[in-house]
């Protein structure tokens, strides 16, 4: 008896700590999208979950009337094979029913894609420039820019010290916007091809030598958003991520008022330091 209340309390203990184990095994091995912080990421989550349905619903169907098909008909019950060649109905029916299919998911696509395409009446334009390995950021209509670099210790890198939650996800100076307004974004690259992705944004644009890529995103909530180069770039690709830290209206024009200041000291030792012939 007392074997089987040990044996017991055992099972109920490594059950607890397997379910335990489950939901933070769920909860870090997430496989979908996030709606994210902006509308147009909501609306690309949207789609994907539309689509997501369509197709397990066609695969439910199609799979099912396999399997019954197999079992119902198996040599095994004497189904003897139908001779037939053609059926006009069918043709007409398996054309119909994907056309209209494709058409359903067509129509909510496009709409979205118009939308994204469509930066007009900014309120602020970024001029985004991938190097190897680095993000350089251009607020073009304020005068100022500067680089943005992975800041994750060397150490951490090397495994000689433990990775903390921002492993590679970290940088010195991240891109600073406003939070509801709309933001155009031009992204270019000045040596390979790069790609600048956040995922809470709800897109990504490639970064291209020689070429300028449009986009615009309008953040709805402060906070820190963190993304990567998606595109393979050399050696140092996966050390080059992308920090949008979104503030208030009143904060980010304190940000913007101490950068400007940085930069015209920066500009005044430069100037300083030129010497007339």
């Amino acid at each position: 008896m007392a074997t089987n209340r040990i044996a017991r309390a055992g099972g109920m203990a490594l059950g607890g700590v397997l379910l335990a184990w489950g939901a933070a095994a769920r909860a870090d091995f997430a496989l979908n999208m996030t709606p994210g912080v902006t509308a147009i990421s909501r609306e690309v989550y949207d789609l994907h979950m539309l689509i997501f349905w369509i197709c397990v619903a066609i695969g439910c169907v199609v799979f099912g009337v396999m399997f019954w098909s197999i079992y119902h008909h198996r040599k095994s019950r004497g189904a003897v094979p139908a001779q037939f060649h053609e059926s006009t109905v069918v043709e007409i029916v398996w054309t119909v029913v994907p056309m209209l299919i494709l058409i359903s998911m067509a129509v909510p696509a496009t709409k979205t894609l118009v939308r994204m395409a469509d930066a007009s009446e900014a309120e602020l334009t970024i001029k985004v420039t991938g190097y190897q390995w680095r993000w350089r950021y251009d607020y073009l209509n304020e005068g100022i820019g500067f680089y943005s670099t992975l800041s994750t210790p060397q150490a951490q890198i090397n495994a000689a010290a433990a990775k903390d939650e921002h492993y590679l996800l970290a940088v010195d100076q991240p891109l600073v916007v406003p939070v509801g307004k709309k933001i155009r974004i031009l992204t270019t690259a000045a040596d390979v091809i790069h790609s600048w992705w956040v995922p809470a944004l709800g897109w990504k644009r490639d970064a291209i030598p020689g070429f300028i890529n449009e986009s615009w995103t309008l953040i709805e909530q402060p906070g820190v958003y963190r993304g990567q180069c998606a595109e393979l770039c050399g050696k140092d690709h996966g050390f080059m991520p992308v920090v949008v830290e979104a503030l208030p209206e009143a904060e980010y024009r304190q940000w913007l008022a101490k950068m400007r200041e940085k930069n015209g000291q920066k500009t005044a030792q430069t100037t300083s330091g030129v010497k007339t012939l």
